[in-house]
């Protein structure tokens, strides 16, 4: 029994003292600290090692084999335990190693001869073994290195180490995995936690309402009507938005997080409720529900394609692009139209229409471009893999009015006219949704989307003429944002930046919101009490 291992710490008891100090010894030692080690160890009288791995050392370091086997074989008190059988290998292999180093082929004959069958690891195993070790490069040399001998002993008790049990060995950064996962557990529960910057020690994790955006930092005012849609681009370096004022936009990011103009996009007859980024950032598709498709460049802001026409009755409804930013999909509100796939020069690659594809409310493709996500007369979900053409169909019991894919492709979120946002995954492993509700939802289409360090949160407009953002963890709101005075019809989360969200209404404007004030209650709904 170890010194010290009666005794407890902490106000649970829960922690026993000769545990805690022999972590606290090899964090000291894989830091560096050896001197520190070896001073607690003294005072002590606690050694991170355990006797038994102390004495297993000292026999491989020395390459006394038969007593190595032997501390094994007391470590691991089954015969037939997978485990110890590949420690008892590791020893075995680097026994006959030496054994054919040295020249003594008899006495690794005789090894692989009677020890190999004690090993339960097989006959084949035991026969690529000899050959690989007989064909090694350190055999080419008949001189022996005793640098490489000792650097393959402490080789293999690093390999050792892998396999034998605690306590007795004490698994690799002990203290390090203890502290991070209390950190984790800590930044889980935290449902402001939205930067993946390294957190202080010396105190509980706990992050405030400034870590994600709260409060208006501009307001962009140069429509001439409704703003129906607005996006990021996926470098997060430009902002696109579109109008019921017939035109796009394309706004530029600047290094201090201003937002200026670049380009307005006039050359639609209709209004404009729907913008696409190309993955490389170098296009943008626009189009609406009485309106065609168009290809725009982002640079120039010159129109270079446009898909059908208005006279011909082809309009668009939505759109999204493929990930090499030369495929691009559309769905059409007319059900003979369905969804066209293009290249950018306005080929047809392929199409899906007939009786099987109604009316398209809205689509989009994950970002592997494996899948297709669309959603159908309202109320259903079609899953397609592009590649297999297996289709999963989710049907919803209320009318659907927009869809949005996170960042890692994983979930998509679909916003519902009874006030609901439904979270699902992409793999179909969930029979329920996840529901999202407190924002007002009836007449309009709505739209939401994914935001911050990895899609924690969702972020949604509303009828009331308020933003609303959701934890992923919390069906409730967890801050409302008021400064719109209209619907707020969509809201997009700058990608590369967790701390900038823009916000488009029917007031005519855009808001971009920035962290909020530490000490401002604000609207926040929710506490963090799990």
């Amino acid at each position: 029994m170890e010194n010290g291992s009666y005794e407890v710490l902490g106000t649970k008891g829960l922690l026993k003292k000769h545990e805690f100090v022999r972590i606290l010894v090899q964090c000291l030692y894989s830091l560096g600290y050896k001197k520190s080690a070896s001073c607690l160890e003294h005072e002590s009288s606690i050694s991170y090692k355990s006797s038994d791995f102390e004495f297993l050392e000292m026999h491989v370091l020395s390459g006394n084999w038969d007593s190595s086997l032997a501390v094994l074989d007391r470590i691991f008190d089954n015969s037939r335990d997978d485990t110890r059988n590949a420690a008892l290998y590791l020893v075995f292999r680097q026994c006959v190693f030496e054994y054919l180093k040295r020249g003594d082929t008899s006495l690794a004959l005789n090894v692989l001869q009677k020890q190999a069958p004690l090993l339960r690891v097989g006959k084949d195993k035991i026969h690529r073994l000899a050959c690989d070790i007989v064909t090694s490069k350190e055999m080419e040399s008949g001189e022996v290195n005793n640098c490489l001998v000792q650097d393959l002993r402490k080789r293999l008790l690093v390999e050792l180490e892998k396999l034998i049990p605690t306590p007795i060995v004490i698994r690799e950064r002990r203290l390090e995995h203890l502290v991070e996962t209390a950190v984790m557990d800590q930044i889980d529960k935290c449902l402001y936690h939205n930067l993946c910057d390294a957190v202080s020690l010396y105190e509980d994790h706990r992050c405030s309402r400034d870590q994600i955006p709260t409060e208006t930092v501009q307001i962009l005012m140069a429509h001439k009507n409704e703003v129906w849609f607005v996006q990021f681009s996926n470098s997060g370096k430009y902002l696109a938005t579109a109008s019921s004022d017939c035109t796009a936009m394309i706004w530029k990011v600047l290094d201090d997080n201003k937002i200026e103009l670049m380009h307005t996009l006039q050359s639609h007859q209709n209004p404009v409720s729907f913008v696409s980024w190309s993955p490389d950032d170098t296009k943008l598709l626009t189009c609406g529900n009485a309106e065609v498709l168009k290809l725009w460049d982002v640079d120039t802001g010159v129109l270079r394609h446009t898909f059908g026409n208005n006279n011909s009755g082809f309009t668009v409804s939505s759109c999204a692009w493929f990930p090499d930013s030369t495929r691009l999909v559309c769905g059409s509100s007319d059900p003979e139209r369905g969804i066209v796939m293009w290249d950018t020069d306005g080929n047809e690659i392929k199409a899906w229409r007939g009786t099987r594809i109604p009316k398209v409310v809205d689509l989009a493709v994950t970002p592997d471009g494996e899948s297709m996500i669309t959603v159908f007369s309202d109320k259903e979900i079609r899953i397609l893999n592009l590649e297999t053409l297996v289709e999963r169909v989710i049907s919803e019991e209320q009318p659907i009015t927009s869809l949005s894919v996170s960042g890692d492709g994983k979930f998509f979120i679909v916003n519902l006219s009874s006030q609901e946002i439904h979270l699902w995954d992409l793999a179909g492993e969930w029979k329920q949704p996840l529901k999202f509700s407190g924002h007002k939802q009836s007449k309009y289409v709505i739209r939401s989307c994914f935001g911050g360090l990895d899609s924690s949160f969702i972020a949604s407009g509303s009828e009331d003429s308020q933003v609303y953002i959701w934890n992923l963890k919390k069906g409730k709101p967890l801050e409302v944002l008021s400064g719109h005075s209209m619907t707020v019809n969509c809201v997009s989360w700058n990608p590369r930046n967790p701390l900038m969200l823009a916000s488009a209404s029917d007031d005519q404007t855009i808001r971009i919101w920035g962290p909020g004030k530490p000490d401002k209650p604000g609207n926040r709904l929710d506490n963090q009490k799990p």
